[in-house]
């Protein structure tokens, strides 16, 4: 399949496609019981839900008394080395890894792996 190429949800006529590169699966929406395939304007209703995205660079554990302490300039050393994955939270619920990048001049998120959630 090439770059370019679009698919709409309409199109998938199987239970799942696998998509080139890192092997992800996605999914159709068709499910098994004779229901009929959902299209992207069956989503439509979600499209302007408001999310909040966290990107978490790295953790630390500190005293409150360390904390006071800290004044500008200060380095505060994370659980995390130089290059290593961050993790990328969607309402508080992990979603994916990814690694800070420079667009312009701002500081952004490239996802690199997607994390699958346990159903509960």
């Amino acid at each position: 399949m090439a770059e370019d190429d679009d698919l709409e949800l309409s199109e998938l006529d199987g239970d799942h496609i696998e998509l080139e590169g890192e092997g992800t699966e996605l999914l159709a929406a068709a499910e098994a019981g004779g229901e009929q395939m959902k299209t992207s304007k069956d989503l439509e209703a979600v499209y302007d839900i408001p999310v909040q995205v966290s990107a978490v660079l790295g953790k630390a554990t500190m005293q409150v008394s360390q904390l006071l302490k800290l004044g500008r300039g200060a380095v505060v050393e994370l659980d995390r080395k130089v290059g290593e994955a961050i993790d990328i939270y969607v309402n508080n619920r992990l979603v994916a890894r990814g690694e800070v990048v420079v667009v312009e001049d701002r500081l952004g998120v490239t996802m690199t792996e997607i994390i699958k959630s346990e159903k509960s």
